[in-house]
């Protein structure tokens, strides 16, 4: 039997992808949304949200210089 290896867990960095700032710019948008649509609900899913698409922004400000 020949060894196999499993690519679970593995990270692919995501500067490698030629969509990388479309694929960021549409998980900041969401992110954003999701924190909008839940504002009057839940005020730590709000927060989880709205740090992601913090993160998610400077991910994008760090890309573009």
């Amino acid at each position: 039997m020949e060894n196999q290896y499993c690519k679970v867990g593995t990270v692919t960095s995501i500067a490698s992808n030629r969509n990388a700032i479309s694929l960021l710019e549409h998980q900041y948008q969401t992110f954003l949304g999701k924190a909008n649509d839940m504002k009057y609900a839940d005020t730590k899913l709000v927060e989880f949200f709205e740090q992601k698409a913090e993160k998610i922004q400077r991910v994008l400000e760090n890309m573009m210089k």
